[in-house]
C-alpha cells in the first residue's frame, strides 16, 4: 500500500487513541524535568541547555505524533512499538538533571532507541522505503552527535547537540519523501493534548513554589493569579474555537502546503510554545514560593517572558493559519515584559496581579467569546499565508 493508497487524511476523521494519551503523559515529565533544570540553573548556560535538550527531545516527539497520524496503533504489534518508543521517552527525562554532568550519554543511547522505533514504525506507514531509509539514516546521524556529545560533556556537547537539531530542521529539505496525507483532525487535536499536558506543569510549579508553607491569604492569591494566567494562555490557545479553526484551515490546503504550514505550525511553533510554558512554570514555582517579597531578576524575567513568548510564538501560528487578530496579543507580550520591574521592587504578587490583568483586558477587548463569530478566514486565504518556498512536502517525517 502506498501513502496516497491509504485512507484520506485531509478530511478524514481520526480522533487521538487512549494509548497516544497515555504517551503524552510521559512528555509532561519531561516538561516537569526540563523546568526543574532550568530552576536550578537560571543562568543563561542553564537556559541554552534547556533550549538545546527541549529542541532535540520535541523534534522527535513530535515525529511519533507524525507517525501515529499515518499508522494508528491498532494492532498489537504497533502498540508494542510505541510502548517502547514510551519507554525509551522515560529514560530520556530521567536523564534530564545530569545530561551535561555526566549523564548525557544516557539520554543519547535513549534517544538513539526512539529514532530507531520511530524508523521502524514509518517503515509501515506506506511511504517508500528507500525514502525511510534516507531519513532514518539522516535521524541516526544526529542521534551519533548527541551520544558523542554526551561523552564529550560541557561546551562540546552543547554545540553538538546543537548540530544534531540543526540537522533536524535541514531533514525536510534533504529526503525527497512522497506527499504525506496529513490527517488535520487527529494532528491538530494532538498538538492541543501536548499544550494541555504541558499546562499540567506549570499546574504542578504552583504546587512545587508553595511546598508546606502555610496557606496565607498572600500565598493563596499569589496560587490564583498564577492559575489565572495559566487560564489567560489557555484561552490563547483554545479561546473561541480555534482548535477547530485550525483544523479547518489545515483541511482547506493541499497535501504539499498542509505538511508544510505543520512544519511551521506544529513543529517550530509548538516548539516556541513549550519551550514558553517551560520558562512561565519556573517563574510561577518562584513567585508563589515568596509572594509578599521582592523576586530576583532572572525570575521576574522567566516569569514575564514565558507569558511573552507564548503569546508572541501564539501569534505566529495564527497569522500562518490566518486564525483571528494578533496586534492586541503582541500588545500584551510587551506589557507584561514592562511588569518585570514590579517582580523585582515591589513583590511577586505584583507582577503576577499586573500579568494577569493584561491578559484579562487584552482578550476582553479582542471581543471574541466563545460561540461568537469566528474568526476564520476562506481555506484560500489560509493557503496564501501557508505558501512558502517550495520543498518536500512530507517534512521529513
Amino acid at each position: 500500500m502506498t501513502a496516497t493508497e491509504s485512507e484520506p487524511t485531509g478530511d478524514g476523521e481520526l480522533r487521538a487513541s487512549p494509548l497516544e494519551l497515555f504517551f503524552d503523559l510521559v512528555f509532561v515529565f519531561v516538561i516537569t524535568q526540563l523546568t526543574a533544570s532550568l530552576a536550578h540553573h537560571l543562568t543563561p548556560g542553564g537556559l541554552a541547555r534547556v533550549l538545546v535538550m527541549l529542541a532535540v527531545i520535541w523534534w522527535m516527539y513530535d515525529a511519533y505524533i507524525w507517525v501515529a497520524n499515518a499508522v494508528p496503533p491498532r494492532t498489537a504489534g504497533q502498540r508494542a512499538l510505541m510502548l517502547l518508543g514510551m519507554g525509551c521517552f522515560l529514560v530520556i527525562a530521567l536523564s534530564v538533571p545530569r545530561a551535561f554532568e555526566g549523564g548525557g550519554e544516557t539520554f543519547g543511547w535513549a534517544y538513539l532507541l526512539v529514532i530507531a522505533v520511530h524508523t521502524g514504525m514509518f517503515a509501515t506507514a506506506g511511504v517508500r522505503l528507500g525514502a525511510v531509509a534516507r531519513m532514518g539514516a539522516l535521524n541516526l546521524l544526529g542521534a551519533g552527535l548527541v551520544i558523542t556529545g554526551g561523552y564529550l560533556r560541557g561546551g562540546p556537547e552543547l554545540l553538538l547537540w546543537t548540530a544534531a537539531f540543526a540537522l533536524q530542521l535541514a531533514i525536510p529539505y534533504l529526503v525527497d519523501l512522497p506527499r504525506f496525507q496529513l490527517r488535520a483532525d487527529h494532528f491538530v487535536e494532538r498538538h492541543g493534548l501536548v499544550v494541555i499536558v504541558a499546562f499540567g506543569e506549570s499546574v504542578i510549579a504552583i504546587g512545587v513554589g508553595i511546598g508546606e508553607a502555610e496557606l496565607t491569604p498572600a500565598l493563596i492569591g499569589a496560587a490564583l493569579l498564577a492559575l489565572t494566567v495559566c487560564v489567560g494562555l489557555w484561552w490563547a490557545y483554545f479561546g473561541a474555537d480555534d482548535e477547530e479553526h485550525a483544523v479547518r484551515a489545515m483541511a482547506g490546503l493541499d497535501d504539499a502546503r498542509r505538511n508544510l504550514a505543520a512544519i511551521k505550525v506544529y513543529n517550530l511553533g509548538h516548539y516556541g510554545l513549550l519551550l514558553a510554558v517551560i520558562l512561565f512554570a519556573t517563574g510561577a514555582k518562584s513567585a508563589t514560593a515568596h509572594p509578599g517579597s521582592t523576586i530576583h531578576l532572572p525570575e521576574a524575567l522567566a516569569l514575564a517572558g514565558g507569558v511573552a513568548l507564548f503569546l508572541g510564538a501564539n501569534t505566529a501560528v495564527r497569522r500562518i493559519l490566518v486564525l483571528g487578530p494578533v496586534r492586541l496579543r503582541l500588545l500584551a507580550a510587551a506589557l507584561v515584559m514592562a511588569a518585570v520591574p514590579l517582580g523585582i521592587r515591589v513583590g511577586a504578587l505584583a507582577q503576577l496581579a499586573a500579568t494577569a490583568a493584561v491578559l484579562a483586558l487584552v482578550f476582553r477587548a479582542e471581543g471574541r467569546p466563545a460561540g461568537g463569530p469566528p474568526p476564520y478566514l476562506p481555506a484560500a486565504r489560509a493557503e496564501e499565508a501557508a505558501a512558502v518556498t517550495p520543498g518536500p512536502a512530507s517534512g521529513g517525517r
